[in-house]
């Protein structure tokens, strides 16, 4: 059964945001109270977060599908909705978001770091935040917007200092069992090692990490055998270490020939010439293998290598190993450069920046992008007159009519507004008159102009009497 997982793909969703709600305060002896509905929640974001203790991508592969919950709709009474809950997933440290198309989205290195993968949508207004001196009795409330989908690619590349790289059973898993207090799984056979391994050293003052990278083979970089999958986790890796096996059983391989297939492949792989290297050659307390890296050593130290004799199973040579691999990555972490305190850079909008775009497309339809009409056209309800209207009105604040004008329109010409995957599509019409407008103005309610029938009876009869005693008074005796 599958136990590590270095490669997954991820469809998260975030949640949608609550409706506004469109309510009149109602109570005795007043009908028409005024408008009162609440604003809907805010939608739940999926964030990717590194936690030190998760170590494979396995929860992920076997359920690929995340969604965060949405936000409640507002209610009336001016109650708004509750925003929903965030969904945070817990990754490895190294772990890096890729889409679809292998573009990098984040390289989450480090206890702690997140991502918001998925943004959660916005809750729609309800109709007492869009009420207004002008509008006193909206009509209708904002929808909420929909959260985002999106399909990603986690990749784990483990974060070691050291990489040990070598044919299988080449020792490598024993080697790194005696430097640390990892137990790997070790035989005889090779492809005995099926994930990458990870331990802690410590010599002197300096504490690495050290990892095996399993499966390399001939044609490895390639797809051949099990490297291919493994071969990224040598990239974060400061130092690469070669062990090379001098007590092989096969005839037709020597460490010095087992060095320059590993190296091709490496090479082939890209990204890791500048890597310092060291050369281990393991199994010395085999007499054999003892001669044999006698023999190989004046001919890679000739090649520039440091080389190491050594034998994880007796012990041998492994404190000066050790310490040599210490000093290489002190060098190495000395010579990264200083992180800086994140800059925060503001990028004021340029003064002729509209926020939007008005394009002629060939087939004569005219497509508007920009993130606020493509908002505000999510959020309308296109089954309420009054909505439509109020978001001709937003539109023609921002100018899209006249940019609509210039660009050529004309009565009746297609108009789109968002992507061509996901527009809203209309035969456009200067000033748009929507049909609640022919009750009066836009968001007002003529009833609120109208006197309650009670009081305009006490009124009838408070003029009856006034006019009777007028009468009263003006009457002369004879």
């Amino acid at each position: 059964m599958t136990t590590f997982v270095d490669r997954v793909e991820l469809h998260v969703a975030a949640g949608n945001g609550g409706h506004g709600c469109a309510s009149v305060h109602r109570e005795k002896f007043k009908p028409l109270g005024g408008p009162d509905g609440g604003n809907g929640g805010r939608g739940g974001d999926v964030i990717l977060t590194v936690d030190q203790s998760v170590t494979t991508l396995l929860d992920y592969h076997h359920s690929p599908h995340r969604k965060a919950t949405n936000g409640k709709p507002g209610e009336g009474g001016f109650r708004s909705g509750k925003d929903g809950q965030d969904l945070v997933l817990t990754v490895p440290d190294g772990t890096v978001v890729l889409d679809k198309a292998g573009n990098v989205l984040a390289d989450l290195v480090g206890h702690g770091t997140s991502y918001v993968a998925a943004q959660g949508g916005r809750g729609g207004l309800g109709n007492a935040a869009l009420a207004s001196a002008r509008r006193k009795a909206p009509g209708f409330a904002l929808l909420g917007e929909p959260g985002d989908l999106q399909d990603i690619v986690l990749e784990l590349k483990t974060v070691a200092d050291v990489a040990l790289v070598g044919y299988p059973s080449a020792g490598k898993s024993s080697l790194i069992s005696v430097l640390s207090a990892a137990k790997p799984k070790i035989a005889d056979y090779p492809f005995t090692t099926l994930v990458p391994n990870l331990g802690v050293v410590t010599a002197g003052a300096t504490v690495y990490t050290i990892a095996d990278v399993p499966g390399l083979i001939p044609g490895a970089s390639q797809g051949k055998g099990l490297g291919l999958e493994f071969l990224r986790h040598v990239e974060r890796c400061s130092v690469l270490v070669h062990v090379l096996d001098t007590a092989s059983l096969e005839s037709d391989r020597d460490p010095v020939s087992d060095l320059d297939v590993i190296e091709e492949e490496l090479r082939q792989y890209g990204g890791l010439e500048g890597r310092p290297r060291i050369v281990v050659l393991n199994k010395i307390d085999v007499p054999d293998g003892k001669d044999l890296a006698e023999m190989v050593r004046p001919e890679l130290e000739a090649r520039g290598y440091r080389v190491f004799e050594v034998s994880a199973v007796a012990h041998l040579g492994l404190k000066e190993l050790s310490f040599a691999l210490a000093d290489l990555v002190a060098k190495a972490r000395a010579a990264r450069p200083q992180e800086e305190a994140t800059r925060i850079v503001i990028r004021p909008k340029a003064v002729d920046d509209a926020g939007f775009t008005v394009t002629r497309e060939d087939d004569g339809l005219f497509r508007v992008r920009g993130e606020k009409p493509e908002r505000w056209v999510r959020q309308t309800d296109f089954n309420n007159d009054e909505a439509v209207g109020y978001l001709a009105d937003r539109l023609g604040r921002l100018g899209v009519e006249e940019q609509l004008m210039k660009a050529g329109a004309r009565a009746g010409d297609g108009v789109a507004i968002g992507p061509e995957d996901n527009a809203v599509v209309f035969d456009w019409e200067p000033t748009v008159m929507a049909g609640a407008e022919m009750l009066g103005r836009r968001g007002e309610d003529h009833r609120f102009e109208a006197p309650r029938p009670a009081a305009q009876r006490r009124r009838d009869r408070q003029a009856e009497r006034d006019e009777a005693s007028r009468e009263f008074d003006d009457f002369e005796p004879f």
